[in-house]
């Protein structure tokens, strides 16, 4: 079964000393959860596993035992090239995410081509209640929305995320900072009214001003606005 053979497969790729590092990254999962796979190795994996004609078993066997099999599951959605089946299977997957490592992969570029039909959802996901299905979505809307397809709107969508977690908290600073960087004028104004709550505030000026992409001139101004 394909399971076995993914577990057989990331067991031989074993880094104890690696896998010890991650638990520290990722302290809210239980440690015997994570094998040690290094991230290099569960890429190449998920394209051989994409590939296969029993994946579909893999993705359906859901809550996974391995933070590495969720990595993998969420690596070999990201292969696709169906639109419409990416979005089933990442919706599918996303109540399982339970951790930010998992959530923060990289989106499937297939996403990137269809933003019209995926900003409503990405709407859905950031208004949830499960931290890191607005995690994810704020993410793609990081990736996806920031530049030819950005809407203040969307400034409007995160700042209004009222939820206590602390990885919801760090990627709505993380957005706003990146936002400083790629539409200044238009999301300073939210920093300037104090619109974000204050531990986010506060925080999504300490990334912009740590960010190479802000300029000194707006570092500068940033710091005023502590």
């Amino acid at each position: 079964m394909i399971k076995e053979y993914i577990r057989e497969q990331l067991q031989s790729f074993r880094d104890v000393e690696f896998g010890k590092f991650q638990c520290r990254l990722i302290p809210n999962i239980p440690p015997e959860s994570i094998i040690g796979v290094r991230t290099p190795v569960l890429r190449r994996m998920a394209k051989e596993l994409a590939a296969r004609p029993d994946i579909d078993s893999f993705l359906a066997d859901i809550p996974h035992k391995y933070f590495e099999e969720n990595m993998l599951h969420m690596f070999v959605i990201c292969e696709g090239q169906d639109y419409q089946r990416c979005v089933e299977q990442i919706e599918a997957f996303l109540p399982y995410v339970d951790n930010w490592a998992t959530c923060d992969l990289p989106s499937a570029k297939i996403m990137k081509k269809h933003t019209e039909e995926l900003y409503p959802i990405l709407k859905r996901w950031i208004t949830s209640d499960a931290a890191y299905t607005i995690r994810f979505g704020i993410n793609c809307l990081m990736r996806f929305f920031l530049e030819e397809h950005f809407e203040i709107e969307h400034l409007d969508l995160v700042s209004g995320v009222e939820n206590p977690d602390y990885y919801v908290k760090m990627v709505v600073a993380w957005y706003f900072a990146t936002a400083l960087a790629k539409q200044y004028d238009v999301t300073i104004p939210y920093l300037e009214g104090h619109v974000l709550e204050e531990w986010i505030h506060k925080k999504t000026i300490q990334k912009a001003i740590e960010s190479f992409r802000v300029t000194p001139e707006h570092k500068e101004y940033l710091r005023t606005l502590r």
